[in-house]
């Protein structure tokens, strides 16, 4: 409830603002468009409240049916109310200038006064206002449909070399695959999961780490759909850690179908690998509300403090007892990078690190962009990513 109240309000006043712009300032009053029209924004806030609800309670491949239409009209009410919005003043000035002006004589005496009488063109009014809606759609539209190429395409394969003082130099060019926010559910599925596994396959990696919200939806729903991280291969094997996601979807079914799938769930805890890299993973901070919340001391207890260490967790808010445990390297996902502009301008507010490798005090922080996307199929200025990082030894 509490969620599609925080959803469903705003885009409540959208389409109260679309209405308004699109249907009544474009068409007259009592005629059978403005009918047409509030009928077509009312079905098109219902559409995308379906999408919200139904897509949570049926199986994905019923649930695709809503959330196609659903989340792709929300990501064009977004940024219809963006192109409206920006609109505005040029409107308004064009609209002050859409006036005739008519003389009426008023007054007494030999030389009455004429003042000046505004009356409003409706025929001129009209035109803008269409002029406007029309502009605001095709900018709308082309946004939209570039970010579906993205979201929809390939992930970017990107390499980062990251320098660790600790690390022997015989390891020195040691490469983990990291890979986050997969988002396996009604609109991503096994096709998603293959062509991640292949790219990452590709790259021969020393290590995978799958950085949690791997699934949207039970077992039960996406198991097939997750089932080809079975084939992933890598010389240290593969790592996973939940995400916010993995609670809402019942993270206790996933964890045990990973370590079905040959994934090794970190669950606050840690191991070294090659022989010099201390790994270990953290429980998402989500997972508290589900008395499984993040544990540092048991998940670096044990560790060997003339290696490295290398931590896996899902937020990147997560470096601040991180960094204090003089973790060297955290490697992140949750924050899509913005997935669409402007919300990178918003993840700072909650988040240290949008995308990228950044530094907080002594430890390095690594922020994937995810390779999927949640809510609409659509991401503007945040391609997906699947990152290869390089360890290098400082020596």
């Amino acid at each position: 409830m509490i969620f599609l109240l925080l959803l469903g309000v705003p885009t409540a006043l959208g389409h109260l603002y679309l209405w308004r712009r699109l249907v009544v300032n474009t068409t007259l009053p009592r005629t059978l468009g403005r009918r047409i029209g509030t009928i077509a924004v009312v079905g098109a806030f219902a559409l995308l409240m379906s999408a919200l609800v139904v897509t949570r309670r049926v199986p994905p491949e019923y649930g695709k049916f809503f959330a196609w239409p659903g989340f792709v009209w929300l990501a064009l009410l977004f940024y219809l109310v963006i192109a409206l919005g920006i609109a505005e003043i040029p409107r308004r000035i064009l609209l002050r200038r859409a006036t005739t002006l008519s003389p009426v004589a008023v007054g007494a005496g030999p030389e009455p006064v004429e003042p000046v009488e505004v009356v409003p063109d409706p025929s001129r009014r009209l035109f803008i206002a269409r002029s406007v809606a029309i502009g605001s759609g095709i900018a709308a539209s082309g946004v939209v449909g570039y970010g579906m190429t993205q979201a929809l395409g390939a992930p970017q394969l990107l390499t980062v070399p990251v320098t660790l003082d600790k690390l022997q130099a015989s390891l020195s060019g040691f490469r983990i695959a990291v890979v986050s926010d997969i988002h396996l559910g009604p609109l991503l599925g096994r096709s998603h999961t293959e062509r991640i596994v292949r790219m990452i396959n590709e790259q021969q990696p020393d290590l995978v780490a799958i950085v949690g919200d791997l699934v949207d939806g039970t077992v039960a729903e996406l198991g097939e759909a997750a089932a080809p991280l079975r084939d992933l291969v890598s010389r240290h094997g593969s790592f996973f850690v939940t995400g916010n996601h993995e609670y809402f979807s019942g993270h206790e079914p996933w964890l045990r179908e990973l370590d079905k799938l040959g994934v090794n769930p970190l669950r606050n805890e840690g191991l070294t690998v090659a022989g010099g890299i201390e790994l270990a993973g953290v429980n998402d901070v989500t997972g508290k509300s589900y008395g499984d919340g993040p544990d540092f001391e048991r998940a670096l207890n044990g560790r060997n403090p003339n290696n490295p260490l290398v931590l896996l967790a899902h937020q990147p808010v997560q470096v601040a007892d991180a960094s204090s445990r003089g973790v060297d390297l955290q490697l992140s996902g949750h924050t899509h990078g913005g997935q669409m502009v402007p919300f990178n301008f918003v993840v700072p507010l909650q988040q240290p690190s949008v995308a990228g490798l950044s530094k907080v005090d002594d430890t390095w922080l690594y922020v994937s962009r995810g390779a999927g996307f949640w809510g609409p199929p659509v991401r503007v200025g945040a391609p997906p990513d699947i990152t290869m990082i390089e360890l290098k030894s400082a020596g």
